[in-house]
């Protein structure tokens, strides 16, 4: 599957709104194609109290709870269609879940691909 594939499956899932006083979802849609090559999704959620969670994290835990744990791409999508790059919290998420997503692929603008290792060059978890 091309990252094009993987933007509209994300792009898809992307739905703005409020879900209470406190709460809003879906601005930024998520899609990791998995190792079985299956493709999860998940959106964010944001609370007042700083609660809530990336869409990367969301399509993360679908992935996990179906048995996986090892992504081969990853794409974020905002609210606008623009190309989002995973935060540092997300790609430490990512990394820690399976050894090999430190070369997982991640669009972080259009045309532009990159790899956790990339991404998070100093890794804390390796002595080299």
């Amino acid at each position: 599957m091309d990252f094009d594939e993987l933007y509209q499956i994300a792009k898809s899932v992307v739905n703005p709104r409020k879900l209470s006083e406190n709460a809003e979802a879906g601005g930024v849609g998520a899609a990791i194609l998995a190792e079985s090559g299956k493709v999860y999704t998940g959106v964010c959620i944001d609370t007042a109290c700083s609660m809530g969670f990336c869409a990367e994290h969301a399509a993360a835990a679908a992935m996990v709870t179906a048995g996986e744990s090892r992504v081969l791409k990853m794409i974020a999508v905002g609210w606008d269609g623009r190309i989002m790059p995973p935060c540092g919290r997300c790609r430490e998420f990512i990394s820690q879940l399976n050894g090999d997503n430190v070369n997982a692929q991640m669009m972080v603008k259009e045309g532009v691909v990159v790899t956790i290792k990339q991404l998070l060059p100093y890794d804390w978890k390796k002595d080299d």
